[in-house]
């Protein structure tokens, strides 16, 4: 029952923005790690930002341009990116390292969002 679910991808032009947003429900204990990912056509999956405890991340690519945040409160974690390319045009996947409550006990492991389609227009 514990799930992610991405949503605000488009169709952009270069040099547009985008926000993506990622919201955690279900039988969530806590939140640890959460990220973005993303996949192009024909490429590995890669990571794109992620945000831990106390520290935060960026790939080189999008350093500069993109922006992760997190509401802990809300269990989300969005992605404002800007200066938009068409090199970033890939399916977005939002990923969180999370402990679950079970019937039995708590475990930790990845949730992974089932993904969200970022294009950007030349």
């Amino acid at each position: 029952q514990v799930q992610l679910v991405e949503s605000g991808g488009g169709l952009v032009r270069t040099g547009d923005s985008l926000r993506l947003s990622c919201a955690a429900s279900g039988g969530i204990f806590s939140i640890h790690d959460m990220g973005w990912y993303r996949q192009a056509p024909g490429k590995q999956r890669e990571l794109v930002a992620i945000t831990g405890e106390n520290t935060t991340s960026y790939s080189d690519s999008v350093k500069g341009r993109f922006t992760i945040s997190r509401d802990d409160d809300k269990k989300t974690v969005a992605l404002q990116m800007n200066s938009l390319e068409p090199e970033d045009t890939a399916v977005y996947y939002c990923k969180a390292k999370i402990r679950e409550l079970t019937r039995t006990m708590l475990m930790m492991r990845d949730l992974w969002g089932r993904g969200t389609q970022v294009t950007v227009s030349s």
